[in-house]
């Protein structure tokens, strides 16, 4: 990250983070991964900078942050951890949809114990069926005397069962995006069940499970926005995570790369240091190149969102494609360098691997993302 190109607020903020990462996220990320552990007290120490709330108007209780000064959040946490930071951007995600579109009750009731992560929060669109084409999601929600009832079972969902809140997406009219409406569930309501934690390559520091909803019951004022609204609310949600993510993966990636120029300075071979080998030089010149252009992209996005450009959602998605493709290539490249020790637990970098390789694939598939990219280049031409 070029420190000439932030702001003051930004620098101060970068630092502040970064602090954050190397004491509480970095030297424990490896045990949090062998053991499959959620750190929820680490992460109530981040709501203590803000860290909670960051998208969150400041009069509900967050920090106010622009979309732009978010990605530098969310890369420096990954530095220390990609899925513990993977999962703060999540949880944000949730916490400005309920500020941005719930009603001033929802607000009051949620957002303070969201922002002090007292309670935390999950996003639950995907389905066993309906990964890729949520717009095809089945789970339904009908009137029961004055609220709901949900059926329907929601898969892939980080921080399922830890969670206290989830936004969940669920059918309330006809076939398509227009008959999906959004709600708040609460990890107690009647009929909210969890399935087992998955077992998944990477992101072991935090839970992914089932939400299954067997006619779950809810109040009248569980509804987000309003009916028909859902996949709108959604989309607009996916716009800042894929940003998150895109920033998570840079952060790990540079992580990787910082550590690989430390790994070769150390190491000889054939009578020479790693570091002074001209084809060892030129990768890592490729490395810190393919990042720094995979930052520019983000950042571009992250100011067209904080400016409503009507173009946001394309560049989030030229972004997240990019940045997530670039981040895992360069940990990849990063395993290389450090040879054997690369394969070893120990070393950091294989864990890096397998946490940025999921980003590849969640808050839309980058092939989905390239489907919204060239959506947006032929518009002109339908």
């Amino acid at each position: 990250m070029t420190a000439t190109l932030l702001t003051e607020d930004q620098q101060a903020l970068v630092e502040t983070t970064l602090d954050f990462a190397q004491d509480h996220l970095a030297p424990h990320a490896l045990d949090w991964d062998r053991d499959k552990h959620f750190p929820v007290g680490v992460l109530r120490k981040a709501a203590g900078l803000g860290l909670g709330g960051v998208y969150v108007r400041e009069e509900s209780g967050g920090s106010g942050l622009s979309r732009a000064d978010g990605v530098l959040v969310f890369e420096t946490l990954a530095s220390g951890c990609p899925s513990i930071a993977g999962y703060l951007s999540i949880h944000n995600m949730v916490a400005w949809m309920i500020d941005r579109y719930g009603d001033p009750d929802q607000r009051e009731r949620l957002l303070p114990r969201l922002c002090a992560m007292e309670d935390l929060a999950s996003y639950a669109l995907t389905e066993p069926g309906a990964g890729s084409d949520a717009a095809a999601l089945t789970t339904r929600a009908v009137r029961e005397g004055d609220g709901w009832a949900l059926t329907g079972v929601k898969q892939f969902i980080s921080g399922a069962g830890a969670a206290q809140v989830y936004v969940v997406m669920a059918r309330t009219g006809g076939e398509g995006a227009e008959g999906i409406s959004a709600f708040l569930v609460d990890k107690d309501d009647p009929g909210v069940t969890f399935g087992p934690n998955e077992r998944k390559m990477g992101w072991n520091a935090q839970p992914t499970r089932q939400v299954i909803l067997d006619g779950a019951r809810l109040p009248a004022g569980r509804l987000l926005g309003r009916e028909g609204e859902g996949f709108r609310i959604a989309m607009n949600g996916l716009n800042g995570g894929r940003l998150g993510i895109a920033a998570c993966s840079l952060g790990g990636a540079r992580s990787a790369l910082d550590r690989s120029l430390a790994h070769l300075a150390d190491r000889e071979a054939f009578g020479t240091r790693l570091l002074d080998a001209q084809a060892l030089r030129f990768r890592l010149a490729d490395m810190a190149t393919e990042l720094a252009a995979a930052r520019a992209l983000v950042q571009q996005a992250a100011q067209a969102l904080d400016r409503g450009d009507p173009q946001a959602p394309y560049l989030c998605a030229m972004a997240k494609r990019f940045a997530t493709d670039t981040g895992f290539s360069v940990a990849d490249r990063a395993l290389q360098l450090h040879g054997g020790y690369g394969y070893l637990s120990e070393y950091g970098i294989e864990k890096i691997v397998r946490d940025l390789r999921v980003h590849q694939i969640l808050e839309g598939s980058n092939e989905i993302m390239r489907v919204i990219v060239a959506r947006g280049l032929t518009e002109a031409f339908r």
